[in-house]
C-alpha cells in the first residue's frame, strides 16, 4: 500500500469566502524560477483549444497551472489553468474565462467539512472518522451513494452552472485511509467511476485526486491527475499510467526548499509547482531550460 496524503487543511475558510465575494481582486505572491509577470495567456497555449471531441475539456501534458483555496484570490498569475474553490462566485470563473483561461472547480467529494453550507444534508450514519489533523473535517461513507449521492451531484451541477471547465474531487481513497468505515478497494472504485462518470455527464472533465494505488484502474475513467506530494514519498511511477496515455499531471510538492523541489520535480507529462500548505497564492516552479 503506497502512502496516502489526503488534502490539506480546510481550506475554504470563511475568509477566503468573504474575499472571492469581494471581488477576488487582490493580489497575493507568486514565485518561480522563472516568474512570468501577470497578463493573459499565449493564444497558442493549449489550453485554449477547441473544445475535445469527447464533449470536455481536460489539460494536456506540460500546462502551467495555478492552485489557490485560500487567501484573497490573485488572478492575475500568469497561468492558462486555475484550480480554485467550487464556492467562488459565478463571477470570478467568468473573468478568467475572459482572460483566456480554463477553470477546474474543487470539489470535496469524500469528506464533510463543518463550515461548508450543506454540510448537515450529511446525516451522522454516513460521517466517519475525522481526517488526520483536521478535525472539521470527515470522511464519507462513499458505498452510501443514495444518502451522499445527492448533495455531491449539487455540487457538480454548481460547478457546471458557473461555467467550469473541469472538476477536481477530492478525498476520493478513503479505503485507504482511517474512514471509520469498512470499506474495500472495489468500494472505492464504484464510488470514483461514478464521480467520473456524473461529472462527464456535466460536460466536464474530471480529475483523479491522489488515490495512488488505483491509478492503473481508474486512468480510462479519468482525464487527468492531480497529486500532492508523490515526490516527497517517491510514488511518483505510480502516476505513470496517466503519461502513457497523453494525460495531465497537475503535481504539487509541499515543505521542499526550491533547490531540493527543482531535483526532484522534472518529470516528463508533469506539470509541477511548489505551494505552501494552505494552498494560498504563493507558487514556484522550475526553469528547467
Amino acid at each position: 500500500m503506497s502512502t496516502q496524503v489526503p488534502r490539506l487543511a480546510a481550506t475554504c475558510t470563511a475568509a477566503l469566502l468573504l474575499a472571492l465575494a469581494a471581488g477576488c481582486t487582490a493580489p497575493g505572491p507568486t514565485a518561480g524560477g522563472t516568474a512570468a509577470p501577470a497578463g493573459t495567456p499565449n493564444e497558442e497555449d493549449p489550453v485554449t483549444r477547441t473544445q475535445e471531441p469527447s464533449g470536455w475539456w481536460s489539460p494536456e501534458q506540460g500546462t502551467a497551472w495555478q492552485w489557490q483555496l485560500s487567501g484573497d484570490l490573485d488572478l492575475t498569475v500568469d497561468v492558462p489553468v486555475y484550480d480554485v474553490d467550487h464556492q467562488v462566485p459565478a463571477e470570478v470563473v467568468d473573468r478568467l474565462h475572459a482572460d483566456g483561461r480554463r477553470v477546474i472547480c474543487y470539489v470535496s467529494a469524500g469528506t464533510v467539512e463543518s463550515y461548508r453550507d450543506d454540510a448537515g444534508r450529511f446525516p451522522d450514519e454516513v460521517v466517519g472518522r475525522p481526517l488526520a489533523d483536521w478535525p472539521d473535517e470527515r470522511w464519507l461513507d462513499v458505498r452510501r451513494l443514495d444518502v451522499i449521492g445527492p448533495v455531491l451531484l449539487d455540487r457538480l451541477d454548481e460547478c457546471r452552472d458557473k461555467g467550469f471547465d473541469a472538476v477536481e474531487p477530492d478525498n476520493v481513497d478513503a479505503w485507504a485511509n482511517d474512514s471509520g468505515f469498512d470499506l474495500t478497494a472495489a468500494d472505492q472504485l464504484r464510488f470514483n467511476r461514478w464521480l467520473a462518470a456524473a461529472a462527464h455527464e456535466r460536460g466536464m472533465g474530471v480529475a483523479l485526486k491522489n488515490d495512488l494505488d488505483q491509478v492503473r484502474d481508474l486512468v480510462g475513467d479519468f482525464d487527468f491527475a492531480v497529486n500532492e506530494s508523490c515526490a516527497r514519498y517517491e510514488e511518483c511511477d505510480l502516476l505513470q499510467p496517466f503519461v502513457d496515455a497523453g494525460k495531465a499531471v497537475l503535481h504539487v510538492e509541499y515543505d521542499l526548499t526550491p533547490e531540493r523541489f527543482c531535483r526532484v520535480a522534472h518529470r516528463p507529462g508533469f506539470s509541477s509547482m511548489l505551494k505552501d500548505g494552505d494552498l494560498t497564492a504563493y507558487r514556484y516552479v522550475c526553469d528547467h531550460g
